[in-house]
Order: structure tokens, then sequence, then C-alpha cells
């Protein structure tokens, strides 16, 4: 298990900030970037390939590579807001698709990553990794922001689940 405070983000915190970007982030899958290490390998059954999985799926929603999230998300993936809804797999990869040949999803994003950071903890056990963003004021125990549920299957990371809460927003 592994903790970092750094200026990433929980996805669920955008959930009213990116307008343009409703779908994705009211989902809460707005990625939380730069949580892997320099050239880490996505493939890799370890923390830091869990970890540049996540970049990528940040990158992919930021830029429209509706092809990764079709490979990455799992058939049954979903992602659950505060209030309880939930949104699949499907509804994710159309709204990384609005942000093809825009850089506006990255800029807005990045200004908020800077206005609001948050930590991060991976725990791995055998082929499943929880990656928690988390209000590192309250830290990886109180202040869970969101969490992404992975398997490593077929030689690489596939989210299964997210689960988004309201700590932290302002």
């Amino acid at each position: 298990m592994s903790d970092r405070s750094s200026p990433s983000v929980s996805r669920s915190v955008l959930a009213l900030l990116l307008p343009v970007l409703a779908l994705s982030i009211s989902a809460g899958t707005v990625r939380a970037g730069n949580l892997a290490p320099p050239g880490a390998n996505e493939r890799d059954k370890s923390e830091a390939g869990v970890r540049a999985t996540e970049d990528h799926w940040q990158l992919a929603e930021e830029t429209g590579d509706t092809d990764f999230l079709a490979g990455m998300l799992a058939p049954e993936y979903r992602s659950v807001n505060p209030d309880g809804s939930a949104h699949a797999k499907d509804a994710i990869i159309a709204g990384a698709a609005k942000n093809r040949g825009s850089d506006e999803a990255k800029r807005k994003i990045e200004a908020y990553i800077a206005a609001h950071p948050s930590g991060t903890r991976v725990t791995l056990h055998g082929d499943v990794a929880v990656v928690s963003f988390f209000d590192p004021t309250l830290g990886p125990d109180k202040g869970i922001r969101s969490s992404d549920i992975f398997q490593y299957v077929d030689g690489a990371w596939h989210a299964e689940y997210s689960q988004h809460s309201n700590v932290g927003r302002n």
C-alpha cells in the first residue's frame, strides 16, 4: 500500500466544474493525472502499472481516445456518484468522444487540479488494485473522494468500478 500527496484530483470533485464534460464529470470519470513515475508501463502488474493506467485513462477522456477506454473499461464497468446514480461504460465512452479535437477539457482539468490537490493511495491484492483519491488535509482514512477498482486480466489493468463521495467539495 502506498500513499502520495500530489497535484492529482478526485474525479468526483470535478462533477460541478466542467459543464463541457457533463457526462464524464457527472459519472466521476475525469482522471487524476501524473500518478505514475516516469517510464512506468501500464501493462506491469504493479503499483506503477496501475498508476500509469490511471494516467492514460485521464488522457483518453481529455482527448477522446475511445479505443483505449473501450479496452480498459470492463464490460460491466460502473461509476457511481455520491447521489447513487450510476454511469455505465458506454456513457463514459460517449462523454469522452465529445472531447476529441478540443483542448478545452484539458485546460479546465489542469486548472482544477492546480486549485484542488489530492493524494492517492494504491492497494494491491493479487490481481486486484484499489486506487483511492483523498483530500490531503483529511488523509487517506477520513478524506476519500473517490476510489477505482481494477482487475489485472490478460496482461492489462481493467477498471471494474468507481465510487465517489462529496468529501472536499468546494
